[in-house]
Parts: structure tokens; C-alpha cells; sequence
């Protein structure tokens, strides 16, 4: 395939790069060997030094083999918020030679049996507020080590702490669970380091919204690719550099673009455990943060937050994120007045984060990025998998060193995952969009997204996009509607700016005069917020489900 962006391409940068055979747990290793008294961690005001962490990491690795039993390429449960335990607990579970597995906060305890059962976990490592949701399941675990954040505030500070930071260490009864403080006490080393490459380093699962979730088997050699590739991508981050870290690192943005990417390269990562926009505007002036990844929402509530000045963010070099398009007023806002450009990306669980970003010098907004180090990515039909040509939307498909080996335990699911061309073996993203004249991509929208009224294809994303240039539109999502003549129908359901007001029959007005007749949305509803996951992202799907249930009621015979 052309490649058209290599025109493009960021000043001083390789187009590929060897990736590290080597356990990821190396890349901390070296960097406490390198930088032993330098801050890895600030942690709300409290430095935790390279050499600690590392110590630390080691304590619990030896404590995971000797008293829980861990052996190499047993899947180790994490379940917790960021903090220094997180970091701490996913470099030790790969120094002992096991497998990660993190999971999100927000699973409550009838959620968490499915992936138990998924991924054979009998060991897990939890924060206190969460301890609770995994007692129901005490009888399969054979060991849990539990944590309380508090226990790393050594020292004063008079930032918000949120409460699960806050909270005092609690007592940790039962068989098998102890504190999280007694584990990185102990002194019993772990065995040497003999996995990497190939071997198996995380087990990451997709957000099973429909469905059975899938796990997604990454192995030390795609972890490093996107570990290695953020920074080097960006160029934010060294011994010198500071990352205000507000994403979480259950997820793969947070995981390898903040907590990866920083502890290899020997930065200091300045952590919060939950997002609040002035934490984080004090946090970045007091520190002088000079890289945040963040999703446009997070960007959005920095700038309109009361306390926000220009003059707190200019320490900042590096500004980027994804997940959802940054608004172009926004994106105007950071040039103009911080002379700044917002870098969004695309990348996915299967991907363990970034393959396309925007080159740092030649950003366009609203926009995936090109291909970057070693990705080829094409745009193909969906149905008959032919390889189109600039500015046709189809399917996104990936080949790259950082897509995931397969779909754990599912060979039927990752048969359907992968198609192979030209040698290559492509991931199915599942993503339409397309690439531009000059090897920009761009998304349209979910495959399985699309609403089709009567026969005309109508992408959401595009709707929605063209809601957001309504002057009293805050936020819109788009969902499809049962139409007994067309089959779906375009509905969109609207949260209006502060002080604005709108009626649905204005909204669609003018809705008519910017774009065709069979996009419009024919209902509008208005709502005090949408949902949102742990990474900011709309849940659409969960309004979608609501929307079908809905019409099936009113359809079932009374």
C-alpha cells in the first residue's frame, strides 16, 4: 500500500524501531538502576524515588511466588484504582513471571464471576474500597492482597483527596488475604526473570457490553511496542520530564501511554487517582507538568473550569489523547492562546493503545492521525474485504507488532478477528473510516453502529458531530429508533450549554439546513447528561439497549 503520510512524518523520528525482547518488568528495573533517588512517582505531594518502587516491586513479586503460590504465567487479577499500589502490583506480577489481568473498578461483584471464570485467576490484588466486591467470590480465591491508598500520603497536603485516597487503612480478616503494606515488607526474592518476548504478559478484556467479553492476549512484545512507541512518538517524556497522569490504568491509554511510558524512559509521573480539574490544574502548575494525555472532555472541563488561567498550562510541551473528537473550538483555544496543538490518536484494547496518531507538527483535528512506527493499516469493504482507495469509507484493518496474538479461549472469535493479505496478518477493527488524500484517517463510526432508515446508511458520529455545531448543544448521542415503515429511524438525545434553551422542533430545523433530509434526527430528547464509562467515553450502546427494550414493550401485546 502507498504510503502517502510518510510526507507527513514527525522531524527526527525512525519509521520503525527494534522492539525489546525483554520482559517489560526490565524496562523499571533498568530505569531504578539508572535513576535510583529520581521521583517516578509524586503521588498528591508525596515523591516516591525509582529505587523505592523497584524495591517494593520485588518484595511483592517474592511474596506473590513464596505465599500465594504465583507461577509463571498464572493470570493475576488486578482490581483497582491508579495509585502507587497499581503501578507497583503490575510490575510485580510480570517480575514473577505471571500475567496480568486488569480489570475495571466499576465491576461490582456479580460482574467480577465472569472474568474469574475467564481467566482462571485464584490470586488477586485489590484496593480496600474494593475488597468488598470480591469477598462473594473468597471460596475460589486463594490469595488476595489488599490495599489502602492512604498508606502512600506521607506527606502533608492541601489538595482534595478523593475519598477512597483518604480513607485510613482498614483490618484485612480471612484466610489468604492480607495488607497490601505486609506484602512489600517481606524479604523472600522472587526467582530471575525468564519471560518475555512471546511469552503471555497481559490479559486484557473488551468492555462486553453485548455479549461474552473478550480477553485480549497481549504479549511482552506487543506491550513493549506501544510502551516504547508513545514517548518516542510524542517525545514528552525522559528523566526530566513530568506527566500529569489523570487516565486510568486498567485501560490501555493509561497503562502504556502514561505508567509504561514513563517508567521506562525514567519521568516522573504525577498521579491522581480520580479526575478533578482543579487537582489537575494545580498539579500541572505545581510541577511544572510538561505532558498530559487526556480525552477531550477532560480538556474541555480544564478550560472552562473557574479557576483555569493560560498561565498554568505553559509548562506543558506535549497535550494529546482520544477516545472522542476533540471540538474545534477547543482545539482553536490551545493554538491561539497556549500555543499548542491537542495530538489525538486511535488504538484499541486488541492494540494495547496507540497505532495512529497525529504527527506532533502537522495535527488536524477531529482526526485519528496516520499509521505510526511499523503499522501498515488500510481501509477495506466490510462485506467483500476489497482494499479501497483515498476518502471511501470502509472497515479499518491493522498489521503491526502491538496487535494482540488472539482472543483468549476464543479461536472463533479471533478466526473472525483476522484477515491476511499480502503476507500480513490485519486486525478487523470493527472501525469504518477513511484515509485521506494525504494518509490522514479518519473515523466515521462503529460497524455495528449504523442506522439504517430505510436503506440509507446513517453513521451517528457524523450526526452527532454536526449536532455539536448547534449554538445551545452541549453534548448529543446518537442512537437508532424503531420505525414500523423505515425499520430505524435517526434519534438523538441532547444535553443543552448552561443558559441556553432550544426546542426539538427548532434543533431540527436547523439540523435540516445542515445536512440530508434522510440523516435528520426525527425525535429529539432533551437530558441533564449522558452516561459515561470510566474513560469518559459516551455509552452509547447502553442507550441503544435501553432504546430497543423500550420498543419492545410498547410493541408487546398487553
Amino acid at each position: 500500500m502507498e504510503q502517502r503520510h510518510f510526507a507527513y512524518w514527525p522531524k527526527r523520528r525512525p519509521r520503525e524501531f527494534p522492539v525489546p525482547a525483554t520482559s517489560v518488568a526490565h524496562n523499571l528495573a533498568t530505569s531504578a538502576a539508572r535513576w535510583p533517588d529520581h521521583s517516578a512517582i509524586v503521588y498528591y505531594d508525596t515523591p516516591i524515588a525509582y529505587a523505592r518502587l523497584w524495591r517494593e516491586v520485588e518484595a511483592l513479586a517474592g511474596h506473590l511466588e513464596h505465599e500465594a503460590g504465583v507461577k509463571r504465567g498464572d493470570r493475576v487479577l488486578l482490581h483497582m484504582q491508579n495509585s502507587p499500589q497499581f503501578v507497583i502490583a503490575y510490575y510485580a506480577i510480570l517480575r514473577a513471571n505471571a500475567v496480568v489481568v486488569p480489570l475495571n473498578p466499576m465491576l461490582v461483584a456479580e460482574e467480577l464471576e465472569t472474568y474469574l471464570d475467564d481467566s482462571d485467576a485464584v490470586v488477586a490484588i485489590t484496593g480496600q474500597e474494593l475488597a468488598s466486591r470480591l469477598r462473594p467470590h473468597a471460596h475460589r480465591l486463594r490469595h488476595v492482597v489488599v490495599a489502602a491508598y492512604s498508606d502512600y500520603l506521607e506527606r502533608e497536603t492541601d489538595l482534595a483527596l478523593p475519598a477512597a485516597v483518604a480513607a485510613p487503612a482498614a483490618p484485612v480478616e480471612g484466610d489468604g488475604w492480607v495488607r497490601f503494606a505486609d506484602a512489600v515488607r517481606g524479604t523472600a526474592m522472587p526467582s530471575p526473570i525468564v519471560t518475555g518476548g512471546a511469552d503471555m504478559a497481559l490479559l486484557l478484556y473488551t468492555s462486553g457490553t453485548t455479549g461474552r467479553p473478550k480477553g485480549c492476549v497481549h504479549t511482552h512484545r506487543s506491550v513493549q511496542t506501544t510502551t516504547w512507541a508513545t514517548p518516542m512518538w510524542g517525545g514528552s517524556t525522559g528523566p526530566g520530564a513530568r506527566i500529569l497522569s489523570v487516565l486510568p490504568y486498567f485501560h490501555v491509554t493509561g497503562m502504556t501511554g502514561d505508567m509504561n511510558a514513563g517508567l521506562c524512559n525514567g519521568a516522573t509521573i504525577v498521579m491522581m487517582t480520580r479526575w478533578d480539574p482543579a487537582t489537575a490544574l494545580t498539579l500541572i502548575e505545581r510541577y511544572q507538568c510538561t505532558g498530559l494525555t487526556a480525552i477531550s472532555t477532560m480538556v474541555v472541563d480544564l478550560l472552562s473550569h473557574p479557576g483555569y488561567r493560560a498561565e498554568a498550562l505553559r509548562s506543558l510541551v506535549a497535550l494529546g489523547g482520544g477516545g472522542a473528537p476533540l471540538p474545534a473550538a477547543v482545539g482553536t483555544e490551545l493554538s491561539e492562546r497556549l500555543g499548542m496543538n491537542y495530538m489525538e490518536g486511535y488504538g484499541l484494547t486488541e492494540t494495547i493503545a496507540m497505532t495512529h496518531a497525529n504527527p506532533p507538527d502537522r495535527t488536524k483535528l477531529q482526526c485519528l492521525g496516520v499509521p505510526t512506527f511499523g503499522i501498515d493499516s488500510r481501509v477495506v469493504d466490510p462485506e467483500t474485504l476489497r482494499e479501497l482507495g483515498p476518502n471511501e469509507t470502509g472497515e479499518i484493518v491493522i498489521a503491526g507488532s502491538q496487535v494482540m496474538k488472539e482472543y483468549w479461549k476464543q479461536p472463533e472469535a479471533t478466526a473472525e478477528a483476522f484477515i491476511e493479505r499480502d503476507g500480513k496478518r490485519f486486525l478487523r477493527t470493527g472501525d469504518l473510516g477513511y484515509a485521506d488524500d494525504e494518509g490522514y484517517f479518519f473515523l466515521v463510526d462503529r460497524v455495528k453502529r449504523m442506522i439504517n432508515a430505510g436503506g440509507f446508511k446513517v453513521w451517528p458520529a457524523e450526526v452527532e458531530t454536526k449536532l455539536f455545531a448547534h449554538p445551545a448543544i452541549k453534548e448529543a448521542c446518537v442512537i437508532a429508533s424503531i420505525d414500523a415503515r423505515l425499520g430505524e429511524q435517526v434519534k438523538a438525545l441532547v444535553v443543552l450549554r448552561d443558559g441556553a434553551s432550544a426546542t426539538a422542533d427548532e434543533i431540527i430545523a436547523w439540523a435540516r439546513e445542515h445536512m440530508a433530509a434522510y440523516k435528520l434526527p426525527r425525535e429529539i430528547v432533551f437530558v441533564d447528561a449522558l452516561p459515561r464509562g470510566p474513560t469518559g467515553k459516551v455509552q452509547w450502546r447502553a442507550l441503544q439497549e435501553e432504546e430497543q427494550r423500550r420498543a419492545s414493550q410498547v410493541a408487546a401485546p398487553s
